[in-house]
């Protein structure tokens, strides 16, 4: 018996770019540094929040590549004559990567309390209705 993807069902036609969206989702940064929360705000918002202690918005990196939000964090210049008897406040470079879907757009980000928050918007998609007209051949 022969697998059906996403993309090669029948009545599901066009949707070989989602079946690529979620193979990419599935790749992208499953590792658990830095931490981060996913929340809606409203019907059509979304709030990423990720733990950055330690990182200033100089070693901070947000673009959005190929429908594909990312989050690149630089290692913070080296504590210089600074002796820690624990070190329990990670601060290693880190790249984390969120798969957007077709009209949600990044609308701000802001650095508080040691946390980078990444404001989301999915835009209202424009309701058309088409009607096809039927060619009569003889």
């Amino acid at each position: 018996m022969t697998k059906l993807t996403l993309g090669s069902h029948p009545f599901m036609l066009g949707f070989d770019q989602l079946e690529r969206m979620l193979e990419q989702a599935e790749k992208s940064g499953t590792e658990g540094y830095p931490p981060f929360n996913i929340e809606q705000v409203s019907d059509r918002a979304y709030r990423i929040s990720l733990a950055v202690a330690g990182f200033s918005e100089d070693d901070l990196d947000i673009t959005v590549e190929d429908r594909k939000l990312v989050v690149r964090g630089r290692r913070p210049k080296k504590d210089e004559g600074r002796v820690f008897l624990h070190r329990g406040i990670a601060s290693r470079q880190f790249m984390k990567s969120f798969v957007l879907a077709d009209g949600v757009e990044v609308t701000g980000a802001a650095l508080e309390n040691g946390l980078l928050h990444i404001d989301l918007e999915r835009a209202e998609p424009e309701r058309v209705v088409q009607t096809i007209r039927i060619n009569r051949r003889s």
